[in-house]
């Protein structure tokens, strides 16, 4: 009671209420109406010691209408703020909720400048024993520093770092000082275009720098890769995938490249794929630099992911949304404009079914399940931000986005684009800026559109209604769509029906506007031998497929001769094993039949997909090891055909996640051993320690021999610091095994969030399910804790990292009886666990 009656006294010296913790969006008004003209000159000392404290400094500089109390964003204590000075003059402040006040006394109209001594937090500067990088999204800047973390309160930035000798470094704005010999480096980086609190950023650390130039614009990238090979093999197509990605989207929106210079960094274990800071953007390493082995999928994903941080650099980095509440939309327009860029590079590529299996079932992964969200969401807290993101938002908005573009049309809609673009440049704008512009370009209401898609959680669900004559003519098709959630929301869309025949398949197009649709131009045709409403993979939603058309797609899928057809199908099977239309062993038999018939590599990836998935977690474990040689021999076959180095890959990484036979695990730790050779296909590092891996947890005779040889014949220093760190939890000794888990109760040893998830999945495999029912509590009663000190990321991994590999009834109930004890649980950490347990209430309903 006493420490609130201080804090409110505090507040009331400074003027107005108490802020209260974290970012409030009231507190966010009140400075966004009273604030401009921002600027931050900071500076920061960084020993080489990662456990000494950091010292910095910030001036901060803002222009106010009238004397005004300003709301400076802390989050460490009160002692780390050394000193607050106005001019020569100390300044008396008020600190409270991580917050530091500034009176409106002490404040004038026109310009103010507060310069703030301060020891950074650690929190957000992700400090390694020879490398730091910062992360500040969502709202984690002021983990670090004193500032306005908010998202409509741009600002320009300068930097100055002081360093170790032989450390790079690198942040958004250009260097003004290239590193030297000296025992310390004093770094100046130009003043940065206004920015976002979340994409200012820095990076400093033994860095190895690849320069390049392509059409005239100069590109470098800084790394940790000790493999000279690998860095050869990679770094051209790296920089090229640049380049193509910024003269597209300078052709597609008619803005030059907004920021200048344009640096990215290679981090290892990276808690993302990439972070889009301008002039800095952050990767994570292997999503990059990758192994002679890379299948076709990952090529496509390095691509993607290039196309997509590089497109943020005008969606998201130029143009922001006003608040988090539509950060969906920078996201959905990274993704959207990444697909568009990455076709022209990918000729040989059928991108329609890329756009369908890397979008369709993610989406349906969450949408399909009790935890699913709307794409747009109130936030009354940045503190909540990073539950916003998920599957949700970076793979069903861009379906969403593809249909309004439809809708729109494809050139209205690239003006509208152009038009939001130069708008709002270097500043702010919401979902309904974006709505009012495109809805002046088509006589289609986008609001009703925009309820419905955007503002409303789940997905439609479809049957269809055939009618034939005497002669087996089609006297009518009619499609009805239902709301799962009966709140009578209709989801306005294209589609195209699939009516499949001996030979050929012929669509209908239609457009869906209520509940009933007639396929009018079905009507003379002669009955299907299946029908799927969602042909070309446009439609969105749950295709129940009629008993007829189910037993045939499961009896001859592969003999349908259109590759996007056999996909989009594919995806309808699974969808509706998992509402129990099908069988799980009926599915994987049909897997075990298509993938020797299967030609397009993207369908064999989701068969081969969907055939783990559905062995692992669908199929008893007394049917799993009758059923493992014939899933492992069709492995084996298609390693031996696979005409290509990425297919050879996709098979024998699939092989390597499923083999359970004594004769599969005996060649698997040949391979291992480097005795067995698989022509065409040359493994790397990172490849052995997978194997090592999985080796270690079936527990073959030689399994601590396996890992302690992988691990000392690893040379990345940070490839080894990770394997040491997941070895504990292939132990055989259960008593291990929970010692390894108790680790995470330590934050510490949760800052490398992909070690963490990768020993919590191996904690979780379903060869350990029996021990690991145990650690399925205790990694329920962390996740609060995950979440407040997390990445954004970090909450759903963690939850589908401990629940994957279960499928037991007590496992399931556990999960259950939590979920009823914490009735105040946060509702978005609540939808985060109904989604990773959907599948295991699914198997044991």
């Amino acid at each position: 009671m006493l420490t609130a009656i201080l804090m409110t006294t505090l507040a009331a010296q400074a003027g107005g209420d108490p802020p209260g913790p974290g970012v409030p969006e009231t507190l966010a008004r009140e400075r966004a109406a009273a604030i401009r003209d921002l600027r931050y000159e900071l500076s920061f000392s960084i020993p080489e010691d990662r456990r000494a404290a950091i010292s910095g400094r910030v001036v901060v500089r803002f222009t106010l209408a009238a004397p005004h109390r300003v709301v400076l964003d802390f989050a460490q204590p009160r002692d780390r703020v050394r000193s607050v000075r106005s001019g020569d003059r100390n300044v008396d402040f008020a600190f409270a909720d991580g917050h530091l006040t500034i009176p409106a006394a002490v404040t004038r109209a026109g310009g103010n400048e507060f310069a703030i001594e301060f020891t950074a937090g650690d929190d957000s500067l992700n400090r390694n024993d020879e490398f730091l990088y910062t992360l500040f999204v969502p709202a984690r800047a002021h983990r670090a520093f004193p500032c306005v973390d908010q998202p409509n309160l741009k600002a320009r930035y300068t930097l100055t770092l002081d360093v170790p000798a032989g450390w790079e470094a690198v942040a958004n704005g250009a260097a003004l000082d290239p590193p030297g010999p000296n025992v310390r480096n004093r770094i100046r980086f130009a003043e940065t275009e206004p920015i976002s609190t979340y994409l200012f950023s820095f990076a400093a650390g033994k860095f190895m720098v690849e320069t390049a130039t392509r059409n005239g614009r100069g590109f470098r990238m800084l790394h940790r890769e000790t493999d000279a090979v690998k860095v050869q093999r990679n770094r051209d197509e790296i920089f090229d995938l640049h380049a193509s990605a910024l003269a597209w989207l300078e052709d597609y929106t008619g803005i030059p490249y907004p920021f200048g210079k344009f640096d990215f960094v290679l981090i290892p274990a990276f808690q993302f794929s990439g972070m889009e800071h301008p002039g800095a953007i952050l990767y994570n390493s292997p999503s990059l630099m990758l192994d002679e082995s890379a299948t076709q999928n990952q090529l496509l994903n390095r691509a993607n992911l290039i196309a997509h941080e590089t497109a943020h650099m005008w969606f998201g980095d130029l143009v922001t949304m006003e608040w988090f509440t539509d950060v969906w939309t920078k996201e959905v327009f990274a993704s959207f404009m990444g697909s568009k860029i990455v076709n022209p590079t990918f000729p040989q590529v059928n991108h329609e079914l890329r756009f369908l299996l890397s979008n369709y079932p993610t989406a349906y992964s969450v949408d399909r399940t009790a935890g699913a969200n709307p794409i747009r969401q109130p936030l009354a807290n940045l503190d909540e931000a990073g539950q916003l993101y998920g599957p949700i938002i970076y793979q069903k908005a861009p379906i969403v986005m593809r249909q309004l573009e439809m809708i729109v049309g494809e050139t209205a809609f690239r003006d509208g684009l152009r038009e939001y673009l130069k708008t709002y440049a270097f500043r702010n704008a919401t979902w309904l800026d974006l709505v009012r512009i495109l809805d002046g370009r088509t006589p289609q209401d986008l609001a009703a559109f925009s309820r419905a898609w955007v503002e409303e959680r789940g997905r439609p669900e479809f049957t269809t209604d055939l009618q034939v004559d005497g002669a087996g003519r089609i006297t009518s098709l009619t499609l009805t769509m239902t709301d799962p959630l009966q709140r009578g929301l209709v989801w306005p869309q294209r589609l195209r029906v699939a009516l499949g025949y001996a030979g050929e398949v012929r669509e209908v197009s239609v457009f869906v506007t209520g509940r009933t649709t007639r396929v009018a131009g079905a009507a003379g045709m002669p009955r299907p031998l299946y029908l799927l409403p969602n042909g070309a993979g446009l439609g969105y939603g749950l295709f129940v497929l009629d008993p007829a058309g189910r037993i045939y797609l499961l009896q001859q899928l592969e003999t349908i001769t259109d590759p996007l057809t056999r996909g989009s199908a594919l995806v309808t099977l699974w969808d509706n094993l998992l509402e129990g239309h099908v069988a799980p062993g009926a599915f994987l038999d049909l897997v075990i039949r298509a993938l020797p018939r299967e030609t397009d590599e993207q369908n064999i990836q989701r068969l081969l997909a969907y055939a783990a998935r559905a062995y692992w977690r669908h199929i008893p474990a007394a049917e799993r090891t009758r059923r493992a040689p014939a899933l492992e021999g069709v492995l084996r076959a298609g390693l031996d055909k696979a005409a290509t180095t990425s297919l050879k890959s996709a098979f024998f990484s699939t092989f390597r996640d499923v083999a359970l036979t004594g004769p599969g695990l005996t060649w698997l730790q040949s391979v291992w051993i480097r005795q067995e050779k698989i022509p065409g296909l040359t493994f790397a590092e990172t490849d052995e320690m997978s194997m090592a891996l999985e080796l270690a947890v079936r527990q073959v005779p030689a399994w601590r021999s396996i890992l302690e040889t992988q691990r000392d014949r690893t040379q990345n220093p940070d490839r080894k610091a990770r394997f040491e760190f997941v070895m504990p939890a292939l132990s055989a000794d259960p008593g291990a095994r929970e010692k390894a888990f108790a680790r995470f109760r330590d934050v510490e040893n949760r800052r490398r969030e992909p070690w963490a998830i990768e020993a919590l999945a191996y904690l979780n495999h379903p060869l350990r399910e029996q021990h690991a029912r145990r650690l399925v509590r205790p990694a329920l009663e962390l996740l609060r804790e995950v979440q407040r000190t997390g990445d954004i990321f970090f909450p759903t991994n963690w939850m589908e990292a401990t629940l994957a590999g279960h499928r037991s009834p007590e496992a399931a109930g556990t999960v259950r009886d939590f979920l009823a004890r914490e009735l105040q649980y946060p509702q978005r950490l609540r939808w985060t666990i109904l989604s990773a347990a959907d599948e295991l209430f699914r198997i044991t309903r």
